[in-house]
């Protein structure tokens, strides 16, 4: 890979997650086409090498943005409540992610699998405070990438 799509890689990423953050959505290719002044054509070909790297996840119909750990572009079972924002987490590590990667306090709120009760998990000053939840990871971590969906 050239220096230059090294560079604009590492910037349409940067942009991705400031958007996630500032707005608890992903970019559109068409928005990140008019933010760098390429065709969205040319964004969508940064977007299929970040996916390549494990650096995001597209969706794999729309090849729009799914995923950009911890973030999630589609409604999951964890949510995550912060800056007056909400954000959606791709599994509970992923919500705990989240709070870390803005720096901030927290209210998580996830869905049990089985029961489908909501657990409610607040993270102040980077410490998680809850009621002895337990999150387990049915698939190791080494398999996420065999399909990060239902991983």
């Amino acid at each position: 890979m050239h220096d230059v799509e090294k560079e604009i890689d590492a910037q349409v990423r940067t942009f991705a997650y400031r958007a996630f953050a500032a707005r608890g959505t992903a970019p559109r290719p068409d928005e990140i086409a008019a933010a760098f002044g390429v065709t969205v054509s040319k964004a969508q070909d940064v977007l299929e090498r970040l996916h390549r790297a494990h650096a995001l996840f597209l969706d794999p119909e729309t090849r729009a943005i799914r995923m950009a750990n911890p973030f999630s572009a589609v409604p999951t079972a964890f949510r995550v409540r912060a800056n007056g924002r909400a954000y959606w987490a791709n599994c509970a590590w992923d919500a705990l992610g989240i709070p870390a990667a803005l720096d901030t306090d927290a209210r998580i709120e996830a869905r049990c699998a089985g029961t489908d009760d909501v657990v409610a998990i607040e993270v102040r000053a980077g410490e998680v405070h809850g009621n002895s939840e337990v999150a387990h990871f049915a698939v190791p971590f080494h398999r996420w990438y065999d399909d990060l969906i239902t991983t």
